[in-house]
């Protein structure tokens, strides 16, 4: 279901999805369709899950957390909503989605998306995060580099191999957005290959970020608009 709460001020339309159609629960995803911006409710991510010897590189944008989600060791930020959720409020902006990438010699197809996460200031106006300012390369302390980020929707699959039934893929591995075409089970995806996976090890720049477990916003902004 779709609520929509018209705002006097601007006239800004305001569109929170409700998740399997009850609409007293919200998924944490609102829409400003005038600014054409989606905003999804987030935590900061622990780097070091304890059933797990070792930290590694981050390879996702967003994810659900342990043990949901399936990339919650390589991540920057969890999130509760369904990524499918998340693929209707871009639809709802007029986006259409390309074509997720997997494994060597693929690339992402899709409209592009400015991803940014949200960071309180205090009592003032919250800072927003490009990638490039979160993550870095930990031994050069050099910046990722600038990508663009494709909304590309997630395959279909099947959760059981006894169940000939398929569903959204994204919403089973809880994987929002892909660094790497590692899943093509996500919703955006850089425009970074799996060439540049075996070099590039990224880590979180935790100078620019809250503590883990703070809650940010994860924001994305619609190119072009």
């Amino acid at each position: 279901m779709v609520r929509t709460l018209p705002l006097l001020a601007g006239l800004i339309a305001v569109t929170a999805f409700a998740a399997g159609g009850d609409d007293k629960k919200s998924t944490g995803v609102t829409v400003d369709a005038a600014k054409k911006i989606v905003s999804i409710d987030a935590k900061v991510a622990p780097r070091k899950l304890p059933h797990l010897a070792e930290v590694y590189p981050i390879e996702v944008i967003a994810c659900y957390p342990h043990p949901k989600g399936q990339k919650a060791h390589e991540t920057i930020v969890t999130i509760e909503a369904k990524p499918s959720d998340v693929h209707k409020a871009l639809e709802s902006l007029g986006l259409k989605p390309g074509k997720p990438a997997r494994g060597e010699g693929t690339a992402a197809e899709g409209p592009e998306v400015n991803v940014f996460i949200e960071v309180p200031q205090g009592d003032g106006p919250p800072k927003r995060l490009s990638m490039d300012k979160v993550l870095l390369d930990p031994k050069t302390r050099k910046p990722m580099p600038k990508v663009k980020w494709k909304f590309t929707g997630s395959v279909m699959s099947a959760p059981a191999a006894d169940k000939p039934e398929k569903v959204y893929g994204a919403d089973g591995t809880g994987t929002l957005i892909a660094v790497y075409p590692v899943t093509d089970e996500t919703v955006l995806q850089s425009s970074l290959t799996m060439k540049e996976e075996k070099y590039l090890k990224l880590e979180v720049n935790k100078d620019v970020l809250p503590k883990e477990g703070e809650p940010v916003k994860l924001v994305l902004e619609v190119v072009g608009k």
